[in-house]
């Protein structure tokens, strides 16, 4: 797993920019994202892949324990589907 911090090191490096210079391009990014996908808009990257927005309409359910109904409120989620480019650079043979 790599956090933040690793990536934020990452990006100073292969960008020679400060650590603090990386920090702030990253934050910058993902607030970008954040405020296209609150907005209901997609965020694509060529190559790399679509953040989209995914409302799920409330619902019932049931309580495992007790059997009783429950009501499930909707909500809205991020989904990520990734590019074509990032796929095969995944499924590439060492």
């Amino acid at each position: 797993m790599v956090n933040k911090l690793e990536l934020v090191e990452h990006v100073a490096e292969a960008t020679e920019t400060s650590k603090a210079a990386a920090a702030a391009a990253i934050d910058a990014v993902i607030d970008g994202i954040t405020l296209a996908l609150k907005k209901g808009e997609e965020v694509r990257l060529v190559g790399f892949g679509t953040f989209s927005v995914k409302k799920r309409a409330a619902g019932k359910g049931r309580n495992p324990a007790t059997g009783e109904e429950i009501k499930i409120p909707a909500s809205t989620s991020a989904r990520f589907k990734p590019g074509a480019t990032l796929k095969a650079e995944l499924n590439k043979t060492k």
